[in-house]
Order: C-alpha cells, then sequence, then structure tokens
C-alpha cells in the first residue's frame, strides 16, 4: 500500500521550529526529513506522483490516504446479471412466456432465488437458450429475444442472493477488503460483467457479442485509468472472468496495452487446456449453474445448458489429458480425443459442429499476454479427473474419480498453462505462478488465509 504526502504547502507550514539550543548530532538527523518535502517539489509532477504513490502506507494508516491505481473486476460465470426483451418476432412456446412481450427490459438472470418458480421454468429457459449459426459461425439469441447485461462499469452490479452465503464469492467479501485498502466504487473499483452464456473468441473467430464486450472494456480501462490521473489499471479475473480477461488483453494493441495495463491478475482461471468438470455439468448436469436451489431441476436445465457457448468451451484438450479415459461406461470409454462422439452418445449431437469451430481452436490456441502477471490457484483438493457411467445412464450422478486440483480444475491443466506462460522469455520475466494449498475453486476469493495472500498480491502489484 502506499500513502500520500499531504500538500506541500501544508507541510511547509507546519514544519517544526528547532530550538537553538539543540544538539547538532539531532539537527543532522532531521535534515533529511526537511529537505525531501521540499526537493520533492523541484520534481516533474509525473516523476512527483511516482514517488508518492511508491511510499509504503504504514500498518494500521487510513485507507483513504493510499493512491491506488484503479482496478477492475471480471467475475466468475454466474455472476453477471442480464435483462431481456421480447419483441414482436418472439414467438413463445406457451402464452405465458409471452407475457412480457412488449412491455420492455426485465430480469432475466438476475435472482437465482426465482429459478425454481416453476411456472417460469419453461420460459426461463427458451429465453436464456443460445442458437448456432454455422453460416456466421457465432452464437445468437433465439428470434425476438434481445438482452443485455447489468451494470456494466460497476463493482456491486454482481449477483446475488441473500439466501445462499455461497453467493459471496461474487466478489463481495474482496469488495469489502478492497474497500478497507482504500478502493472506491466508481472511483478506483470497476466491474465489468458480462454474458454468461457466450465465450471469448480467439484470433480469427467472429463474436459479434464479445466484440461489443471488449470495446466496453477497453472504453472502462480508459476511463478509468483518466479518472486517476493517468495511472495504469489492474484487470482482476476470477474463475471464468479470468479467462476473459486474459483474451481481452491478449486482442488490444501491445501499445495499448503498454499504455494501460499495470497487472492481470488471473485467480482460479479456467484454462484454455481444459477440465474434467465441465463435462460432468454438460453430460449429467451435476451442480448446473452453481445455483443450490436448483438441485431438483438440473435435468430440466440442462437442455437450456447445452446451447451456451461456455457449456463447451472448456472440455479437456488432448494435448493436456492425452487417452486416459475420462468418461467410462460399461460399453466404451471416452477420452480426449473422443468427445465429439461423448457429445453424440449424451444426445446432443447439435453441438459437434460449433465445438469442432469454435471450442477445438482454443485449445491450441496461445499468445502470452505480455503484461505483467500473476496466476493464483487452489491445490490439494479433490478434484475430478474420471466421471463413471457404469450403465450408461447419463442422467444419473456419476461416480467420481478424483485427483489434485482446486476441486474444479485439475493440477495438470494449472501446470500446463504455467508452462505456456513460461516458454515466452519476456512474459516469463513478469509472470508468477501462486499455489495456494488447501484453496478451492470458488472461496479462493473468500477464504481468510487465501484471501490475505490475495490482498498481499494486489497491494504489492500497487507498489511495483
Amino acid at each position: 500500500m502506499y500513502t500520500r504526502y499531504p500538500d506541500m504547502f501544508l507541510i511547509n507550514k507546519c514544519l517544526p521550529s528547532y530550538p537553538q539550543t539543540e544538539p547538532t548530532d539531532n539537527i543532522m538527523a532531521r535534515i533529511p526529513q526537511v529537505l525531501a518535502p521540499l526537493l520533492l517539489l523541484l520534481l516533474p509532477a509525473g516523476l512527483r506522483e511516482l514517488m508518492i504513490d511508491r511510499r509504503p502506507l504504514p500498518e494500521g494508516a487510513a485507507g483513504g490516504e493510499v493512491l491506488l491505481h484503479p482496478l477492475v473486476l471480471v467475475p466468475g460465470l454466474t455472476c453477471s446479471e442480464l435483462d431481456a426483451r421480447l419483441t414482436d418476432a418472439y414467438r413463445p412456446s406457451a402464452p405465458r412466456c409471452g407475457a412480457m412481450k412488449g412491455k420492455g427490459w426485465f430480469g432475466l438472470w438476475a435472482n437465482c432465488s426465482d429459478l425454481p418458480a416453476h411456472h417460469y421454468v419453461r420460459c426461463f429457459m427458451e429465453q436464456m437458450a443460445l442458437v448456432y449459426d454455422p453460416v456466421a459461425n457465432d452464437y445468437r439469441n433465439l428470434p425476438g429475444v434481445e438482452t443485455r447485461v447489468r451494470n456494466f462499469g460497476s463493482s456491486q452490479g454482481f449477483q446475488k442472493n441473500p439466501e445462499h452465503t455461497t453467493w459471496s464469492w461474487c466478489f463481495e467479501v474482496l469488495r469489502n477488503e478492497l474497500a478497507r485498502a482504500g478502493y472506491r466504487d466508481g472511483d478506483t473499483l470497476f466491474g465489468a460483467p458480462y454474458d454468461l452464456r457466450y465465450a471469448p473468441p480467439v484470433p480469427g473467430q467472429p463474436s459479434e457479442v464479445f466484440s461489443g464486450y471488449f470495446r466496453r472494456l477497453a472504453s472502462l480501462v480508459e476511463d478509468a485509468s483518466r479518472k486517476n490521473r493517468g495511472r495504469k489499471v489492474i484487470l482482476f479475473g476470477h474463475s471464468f472472468g479470468g479467462m476473459v480477461a486474459l483474451e481481452f488483453v491478449r486482442s488490444t494493441p501491445m501499445a495499448w496495452r503498454d499504455r494501460y495495463i499495470k497487472h492481470l491478475f488471473l485467480v482460479a482461471p479456467v484454462p484454455a487446456e481444459g477440465f474434467v468438470k465441465p463435462l460432468q455439468y454438460f453430460v449429467s448436469g451435476s451442480n448446473l449453474m452453481y445455483v443450490p436451489t436448483v438441485s431438483s431441476l438440473e435435468l430440466a436445465f440442462r437442455p437450456m445448458w447445452r446451447t451456451f457457448e461456455s457449456s463447451l468451451v472448456n472440455f479437456p484438450s488432448p494435448a493436456v489429458f492425452g487417452r486416459r479415459p475420462l468418461v467410462v461406461t460399461a460399453r466404451r470409454n471416452y477420452s480426449a480425443y473422443d468427445l465429439e462422439d461423448l457429445l453424440v452418445a449424451v444426445g446432443y449431437g447439435a453441438g459437434v459442429e460449433p465445438f469442432r469451430r469454435r471450442a477445438v481452436p482454443k485449445m491450441s490456441y496461445f499468445q502470452a499476454p505480455m503484461v505483467p502477471t500473476t496466476c493464483m490457484n487452489g491445490v490439494g483438493n479433490d478434484t475430478p479427473e474420471q466421471l463413471v457411467y457404469w450403465d450408461g445412464d447419463f442422467d444419473a450422478t456419476p461416480e467420481i474419480v478424483y485427483g489434485d486440483g482446486d476441486d474444479s480444475i485439475n493440477l495438470v491443466s494449472m501446470l500446463a498453462f504455467d508452462e505456456k506462460m513460461r516458454r515466452q522469455p519476456e512474459q516469463n520475466k513478469v509472470y508468477k505462478s501462486i499455489k495456494i494449498r488447501g484453496a478451492q475453486h470458488g472461496t479462493i476469493v473468500t477464504d481468510d488465509t487465501a484471501l490475505k495472500r490475495v490482498m498481499h498480491e494486489i497491494l504489492e502489484a500497487n507498489r511495483s
């Protein structure tokens, strides 16, 4: 943390008047204290600000004294909220689903405690579903359904459900800690929610939704920097938000990154190398959408989930997981090389083409972000490595074989990402990988021990 010198005229006005009888040694010891603020005035404004920023904040000093680099939070997958609007082109499957037609914007994915209201489940699924357009090689809403992300720019605009404390990992706890360090919403702290149904593209892939999102995020970063006297911005992405933040940085010109990006934090980021748990979500709907109240509706929501691009994008990569069976049945095993066959086996052959054209290219693409980057992961937790459906019933909860990871992301995926980042010599100079034993995927931003390390790294990035 840093402290700011008080206004110079106040320092000069309040300089102590030393008695003539003070010992010479004491006077000599005080000279640097007297001259430092005066010499500081002779420096150019930019350098003077830099030196001010780098002074450490004394333990217990007020957070308001800190000159911080602005910070943008990019949340996990289900933390963003969505509004919908139904136009004349919308053809509801049931009359009640058209009740909001022509009545403006309404909350679609806004409060997960509303989802078990069974009279609206069918309508919710229909209006949330995506359609893959093979001609454009892109995803879009159902005709007549328009959507938008709520509260873009605010760090307080993430999903909240007071009935379930598990939602505190949508940055609520982290925001409180950042506030204690001096961060203020709309001043030095911002949020960049996104549409959870889509996935950020790699070069050569169209994405109307994320192209627009990246433009808005770039403007947010630039505005945050201007608001804070040109200071560079810290980007902080958790879980799926880590992937979003990484792809955003890689999509920008190098000169823009040099000008605006101070540090990139990837905390439990979902890797392009993939991991096993997305297969569990996709195949049997287990723990679908991380919503505690919908456990009885997992199978009902599964068809909707499978239409999302985000449901396919983190399947395990053959380059990392090889031919080891990931899904086991009595009749056939499926490795990372057999995922197209698995899509057909579970009854979603419609997913083969978008998987091949959208998800597979992401597995093999890599470009270092070329900005100072810290990647933080939990390790030492039981993490799914193999799903067993002995009787071939993909509607059932599988038996699970566990390995190491953060309870969601496999350790082998983390290490593969680290290796790629360190393979680029210039990136390796500004890359730090931190593994926190016992920290879990969701609670790495809420658990006391892990949160302290996260905050330490954020403040260290401000000092560097």
